[in-house]
């Protein structure tokens, strides 16, 4: 490769930096094709899952009116906001133990704005042709053939986003209405603006943000540096094998002088957020491989060995155990909290509170009574029969029928009565509260007070 060649990839480099837009240029190789595959994994489960059928009903939904998420066999409701939150601490800690192996492998291989972003690049490569011809249409005068391919290309990408929106909103509303109402046009104005809206942001994120979400907006570029150690694996271009660089030849015999980088700027051309590998580790740098890939590819045909720029550690270590301790024992430790939730998690949940609107109230009989508001959730995915007794107590009785049927994954509220036999000794005294899953004999216990008029008052 001629010196005037490298030159010229530098200023068209250059210029594309000035003017504020990466060109990517497609790349294929080792690592992209487990980039594509994953990709292709969870693009397909994220578009499929909502249409998965469990019961009769939808297997996953976020039911917001009703506020519960269905996750086939479970229904969790506000109350199991607990296991939400060791989910997200889990993920959370899981994120940074890869972080602290594999350095921002996520951000290369399966973060959704990375799949996007190469998403939307394969469509443009599609309808304008290769990176540098894109260049080239962007640069050249509005006319006929740019005002063509613009708009195909961007007709695409709406039509991803709006597809993405679409499927996003498949877990709040049922797919069995969501996709009839909307091209129908009987979809709610609430449902048809949550899709303009994500239909929006996918596209202007896939579309034109693009690096820039990775550079400057997401945090987790900013502080993802704090958990590498010299032990990380992450790519590194090696200095002492490619130095000195230089163009040469093709056939040509390798000066002894000259190192294997033969400084051809691919490893610049096909990187997503647009930084040299080769000027060392930088806060930008994504993981994803694809300079490796366009460098093996180099190598490949100039006879010299791969993997000058490759996935490896700034030094090995011989005490490999101690990279799994910290963030990998806390994620293990989350783990088994998530374990024993789901084994000890009620399938039902009861609150029973007095009812405000009396403290006590005298029947036409001379006897005392109180009244309660019972609220059962039946969490499961059968409809439950519940009694209800009183434990401990035996002056006090539930007038009335104490069993209750309530629906899978449904509510129900009703009002307890509950009278003294005989005159009760003090103003206030405690009442214990049993509720019983018929089906599971679960138990649960409540406790409130139950008040009369007494000779103290």
């Amino acid at each position: 490769m001629s010196q005037s060649l490298a030159s010229k990839q530098d200023v068209i480099f250059q210029t594309s930096q000035l003017d504020g837009k990466i060109y990517i240029r497609e790349q294929k190789g080792d690592f992209q094709r487990i980039r594509r595959y994953l990709s292709w994994v969870l693009v397909s489960g994220f578009m499929l899952l909502p249409w998965v059928q469990y019961h009769g009903q939808q297997g996953i939904l976020f039911n917001v009116p009703e506020q519960k998420l269905t996750l086939f066999d479970i229904t969790l409701f506000p109350q199991d906001m607990f296991i939400f939150s060791l989910i997200f601490i889990l993920a959370a800690f899981l994120l940074f133990y890869i972080t602290r192996l594999y350095g921002r492998v996520w951000c290369g291989y399966t973060c959704p704005q990375t799949i996007w972003m190469l998403m939307f690049n394969w469509v443009e490569r599609r309808v304008e042709g290769s990176f540098r011809q894109s260049q080239a249409l962007d640069n050249a005068p509005l006319g006929t053939s740019k005002v063509i391919k613009k708009a195909v290309k961007h007709s695409i990408w709406l039509a991803i986003s709006f597809l993405t929106a679409l499927v996003f909103m498949s877990y709040f509303v049922p797919v069995s209405q969501l996709y009839s109402s909307v091209f129908t046009f009987q979809a709610s104005t609430i449902v048809l603006g949550w899709v303009f809206f994500f239909t929006a942001c996918t596209y202007i994120n896939g579309g034109w943000i693009k690096e820039k979400m990775c550079l400057h907006i997401c945090p987790y570029a900013r502080f993802q540096s704090v958990m590498f150690s010299n032990t990380t694996t992450l790519i590194t271009y090696d200095n002492t094998r490619g130095e000195n660089r230089g163009p040469r030849k093709l056939k040509a015999q390798k000066a002894t002088d000259m190192g294997d980088c033969v400084d051809c700027g691919l490893c610049v051309d096909v990187c997503p957020v647009g930084i040299d590998i080769r000027q060392g580790l930088q806060y930008e740098c994504i993981n994803c491989g694809l300079c490796a890939d366009a460098c093996n590819d180099v190598m490949r045909k100039f006879n010299y060995p791969r993997y000058l720029i490759k996935y490896a550690p700034k030094q090995e270590s011989k005490r490999r155990w101690s990279a799994h301790l910290g963030y990998g024992v806390a994620s293990l430790l989350c783990l088994c909290f998530i374990v024993q939730w789901a084994f000890s998690r009620d399938e039902f949940d009861v609150s029973i509170i007095r009812d405000r609107q009396a403290l006590y109230r005298v029947n036409t009989q001379g006897k005392v009574e109180n009244t309660f508001v019972l609220k059962i959730i039946n969490k499961t995915q059968q409809t439950r029969g519940y009694l209800l007794k009183i434990e401990h107590d035996e002056n006090l009785i539930i007038q009335g029928t104490p069993e209750y049927v309530v629906s899978p994954t449904e509510q129900a509220m009703t009002y307890v009565t509950v009278v003294a036999r005989h005159a009760p000794s003090a103003q206030k005294i405690p009442i214990h509260f049993a509720i019983l899953d018929q089906k599971s004999h679960e138990v649960i216990q409540k406790s409130s007070s139950f008040f009369s008029p007494t000779d103290a008052w």
